[in-house]
């Protein structure tokens, strides 16, 4: 597996190679925000550590800036900033997962796994269901052949529901896979974006594949 650290930290950066590759991993780095992006934009990372606070162009840029070229590598966003609304940010803009400074070696090394494994399901194959169709690596999203444009969790949400189509999942089972293991917040974020979601993937095509289950969550239902 391929990592690529972003990161300007000299020493930490160079911490974080000499683990990773005694973990079994091969690690490529960047110092600044520019290089970042250049080496991330070839597609050829497993997944990408990426600190937020860069010179040249920050996390926040270099992330977005992947996203819209269609990379959908993981990314796990590294910070010293400590506050709720950077987590946000991170996540809102496309990042994966949020791990602020200083961390433990052992908690980042169990993310990046993480992050590996859901993308080797997630990546796997092209989803269709209900005539909804997802690229997962284009990260592109159809409906009867009808482009629709999705924020990055929006898109998150419809593929863990696409994933799971036909099976009920509670609002913290959503919390955790779509925005993160970590998430402290109010859960009643996943009913808004449900509702964002169905206004775009469901209403405009006179749909209602998105069940909602009192009591217990919601579902994607094949056929309504």
């Amino acid at each position: 597996m391929l990592i690529l650290i972003v990161e300007d930290e000299i020493h930490l950066c160079s911490y974080l190679k000499k683990n990773l590759e005694a973990e079994g991993f091969s690690v490529d780095v960047a110092q600044d925000g520019l290089t970042g992006l250049e080496l991330a934009l070839s597609g050829a990372y497993d997944a990408i550590t990426l600190d937020i606070m860069l010179p040249g162009m920050n996390g926040y840029e270099v992330c977005g800036k992947l996203r819209q070229a269609g990379i959908g590598t993981p990314i796990l966003m590294l910070t010293a900033k400590d506050g709720e609304y950077d987590e946000a940010d991170a996540l809102d803009i496309g990042a994966d997962d949020f791990l602020r400074k200083p961390f433990s070696l052992v908690v980042l090394i169990a993310r990046i796994r993480a992050l590996l494994r859901r993308e080797g399901v997630a990546r796997s194959a092209k989803l269709a269901v209900a005539g909804i169709e997802i690229d997962q690596r284009a990260r592109s999203v159809s409906r009867e052949g009808v482009p629709i444009e999705l924020t990055p969790r929006e898109f998150a949400l419809l593929e863990y529901l696409m994933h799971n189509v036909g099976s009920t999942l509670s609002k913290a089972q959503i919390l955790d896979h779509v925005w993160s293991p970590s998430f402290v917040g109010d859960e009643n974020v996943v009913e808004v974006y449900i509702g964002y979601l169905r206004k775009k993937v469901d209403a405009p095509f006179g749909k209602k594949s998105i069940v909602t289950v009192r009591g217990v969550g919601y579902r994607l239902e094949e056929d309504e």
